[in-house]
């Protein structure tokens, strides 16, 4: 049965979860005050939140009887985890691109790369445009597609991809309000400067194996 479409608010919550499981696992599961205090935090956020406790509680309710969350018993506050991965049935690669995508909003596949690194080390951007292909081409049969890829922004080499948890998006976006940032750049950097250090390191080692020094070095 496919999944209904998620609030704002609900994917924000789930999103939470989900980085703090992996960000802060001795903090984990959540308290309803963590769940808050992580929705409405100001980094690693887009768009930026108010959400009420009341809300939050309201959004975990709903999440619940969607077997995406449950709360978790033996302890004498409510403390909730998230069951995304077996609840939306995707591998654990697809979770973590889902739950940055639901948290900082439209991302290039550099840019997730970078992001993810507290969540899950991909290999490099390859890896994680097949992993964000298999969520796009996913089967009616399983729920439908997951993600989309967003037309390319002025002054961006690279698309954007999107969830559907929230329902359908436009191709189109409207990026009159959402500039190339700061952060988007340093990601793409990052992630070259990321490649250029292992290549750097394989010739190295190529170099060591064959007895001979580096050009420009003296033994």
């Amino acid at each position: 049965m496919p999944l209904r479409s998620l609030t704002p608010i609900e994917a924000r919550v789930l999103g939470t979860l989900m980085e703090k499981a992996r960000t802060v696992p001795d903090s984990y599961p959540l308290t309803l005050n963590s769940i808050v205090a992580g929705c409405n935090q100001k980094s690693s956020r887009e768009p930026l939140m108010n959400v009420s406790d009341a809300q939050a509680q309201e959004a975990l309710d709903s999440l619940k009887l969607l077997t995406l969350v449950f709360e978790s018993s033996g302890s004498r506050v409510a403390r909730w985890e998230h069951n995304f991965q077996r609840g939306v049935g995707v591998p654990e690669q697809s979770a973590v691109l889902l739950g940055l995508l639901m948290l900082r909003g439209p991302q290039t596949a550099g840019e997730l790369r970078i992001n993810s690194e507290r969540w899950y080390r991909f290999a490099d951007i390859s890896s994680v445009e097949a992993f964000l292909e298999e969520l796009q081409s996913r089967s009616d049969e399983k729920g439908g597609p997951l993600v989309i890829r967003l037309a390319r922004a002025p002054g961006m080499r690279e698309q954007r991809w999107a969830h559907l948890l929230c329902g359908p998006v436009e191709v189109e976006a409207d990026y009159s309000q959402a500039p190339v940032t700061q952060d988007g750049h340093e990601a793409r950097i990052a992630s070259l400067e990321a490649e250029v250090s292992l290549l750097r390191s394989a010739v190295q080692n190529l170099y060591q194996q064959l007895g001979m020094s580096q050009p420009g070095h003296t033994q």
